[in-house]
């Protein structure tokens, strides 16, 4: 019996995972998969390395959304058989160990447990694009805020990429929020290395537990600072708060109108500059208008889309 080819092995392994990728291998199907896999040494690996090039060259978003069992389309199939045949002939590409795709919806915050033992807290409107790979662990940041407690691993850096701006760490635990010019970074453990793909060299930082930076998309980070009760104030999302200590009402308003459809509108812009205290669910604005209203001496309006805050009581 003639030994199979590594050219043949990489074609079968491409129609494999091809079919895999589009969810097509029932129960059947899978029997054949494994007694095909056991037939040969050199076809698990085959497998793994066709698998890989697929998840390079497929989007994850649209990976996620619109996966659905169906046919092997003839079109994947041959770009299957020309990527593998691009592995057989010796082509290098970066594969992706692990893919984690993760949207939030506004006002939703959660947790989740990321392939390499990390956790990442997801903040309200927030997307998260998880690439693992051999050398490195990349997550980018679209847009929104999350907040990442990282298992060491100093052969695979952590790095998060929000924007132009980059963070970079082994073990540690950090919040990057993408911001309008750059992003805030703070550090709750460990040390963070920041700096933006557009700044000047110089201008990366050293971030170390208890600090926190902005760093800009053009101009780099700036110099870190020292503020233990601001940082947990401003991490309360993760347990679902919002504190205030001093905070201006229309900074106030503007937070809660990240979590909530029903946002609050400011009537009066003398109001807007006064200040409030307090602690709030950031699920529950209308709680936190009252105590405005109650404090400050006006009105508050509730409707099915927005809460008018201001006026005559």
């Amino acid at each position: 019996m003639n030994r199979e080819t590594s050219t043949e092995i990489d074609a079968s392994a491409a129609m494999w995972a091809a079919r895999l990728d589009a969810g097509s291998v029932g129960p059947s199907d899978q029997l054949a998969l494994e007694y095909w896999l056991a037939g040969d040494s050199r076809r698990q690996g085959a497998l793994w390395r066709a698998r890989a090039v697929l998840a390079v060259m497929v989007d994850p978003i649209q990976a996620e959304a619109e996966r659905a069992p169906a046919k092997p389309d003839r079109r994947v199939l041959l770009g299957g058989l020309g990527l593998a045949a691009a592995v057989a002939a010796g082509v290098v590409l970066t594969p992706v160990m692990s893919r984690q795709r993760y949207r939030t919806l506004v006002g939703e915050i959660r947790r989740v447990p990321l392939a390499d033992g990390s956790l990442a807290a997801i903040n309200t409107d927030t997307t998260l694009d998880i690439r693992f790979q051999k050398a490195e662990r990349v997550v980018r940041l679209d847009r929104g805020e999350a907040w990442f407690q990282v298992a060491k691993d100093r052969a695979r850096p952590f790095v998060v990429a929000a924007g132009d701006i980059r963070v970079r760490a082994v073990g540690t635990a950090f919040s990057v929020r993408r911001k309008s010019g750059g992003a805030e970074v703070r550090v709750t453990e460990g040390v963070v290395e920041v700096w933006s793909d557009k700044g000047a060299a110089e201008r990366r930082r050293r971030v170390e537990a208890g600090e926190q930076v902005f760093v800009s998309d053009k101009a780099g980070a700036s110099s870190p600072v020292k503020r233990p009760l601001e940082m947990g104030r401003a991490l309360s999302w993760r347990d679902g708060q919002i504190v205030l200590d001093g905070d201006t009402i229309a900074a106030a308003a503007a937070e809660f109108n990240r979590y909530n459809t029903r946002k609050i509108v400011i009537v009066d812009p003398d109001l807007e500059g006064r200040t409030v205290v307090g602690w709030f669910r950031t699920n529950d604005p209308e709680s936190f208008a009252e105590a405005v209203g109650v404090a400050h001496g006006v009105g508050v309006s509730v409707g099915a889309d927005v809460i008018m805050l201001g006026g005559e009581q």
